[in-house]
């Protein structure tokens, strides 16, 4: 049960890593369309219209589906020159307390997040150029955040299971 679970999770955080990724592609592309529209404005091309704001929402959006990505992989910036003293139970104890830390950060950017979303729908706000509705990229955000609080908690159930069992975390993880 445990391992189908780690697996969705797994595949999860993947799924959502890959759409980051290819919401930087896009990102990429449409800036590569404007700045070579705006150098060759003398043969009547110009720059993608609103492309400030389609980078805005795209990079916002891959940030954010990046996230369980990192988590799910223990990836966030770490410093081990005194961990790797530790016995492995200090360790397991540090990682608990880490994605105790992890997940309530997770929780605490997801809800600022929905409010946020709710505020922009509210007010009906738009962007300058292409007036495409704020909300939309707060929305696109969530989902990332979603996944980020589900692969939170996963990683404070592995390493509670970690630290009862007394064993390494398996799959991918870091191990001390």
């Amino acid at each position: 049960m445990l391992e189908r679970i780690d697996r969705w999770m797994r595949q999860l955080a993947a799924f959502l890593a890959i759409l980051g990724g290819l919401a930087l592609v896009a990102v990429i592309l449409v800036t590569v369309l404007s700045v070579s529209g705006r150098a060759l404005l003398f043969l009547g091309f110009g720059p993608v219209r609103g492309d400030f704001e389609l980078v805005e929402l795209g990079t916002g959006f891959a940030v954010f589906a990046f996230l369980p990505w990192v988590q799910i992989n223990r990836q966030h910036a770490s410093v081990e020159i005194l961990t790797m003293q530790m016995g492995a139970r200090i360790n397991r104890l540090i990682d608990m307390g880490a994605d105790l830390l992890m997940f309530a950060i997770a929780v605490l950017l997801t809800w600022k997040h929905w409010e946020g979303t709710l505020d922009k729908l509210a007010y009906g706000e738009t962007t300058f150029i292409i007036q495409y509705p704020i909300w939309w990229a707060y929305a696109s955000g969530l989902a990332g955040a979603l996944g980020f609080v589900l692969t939170s908690f996963w990683c404070v159930v592995l390493s509670a299971r970690a630290l009862v069992t007394g064993q390494d975390q398996a799959q991918g993880e870091m191990q001390h």
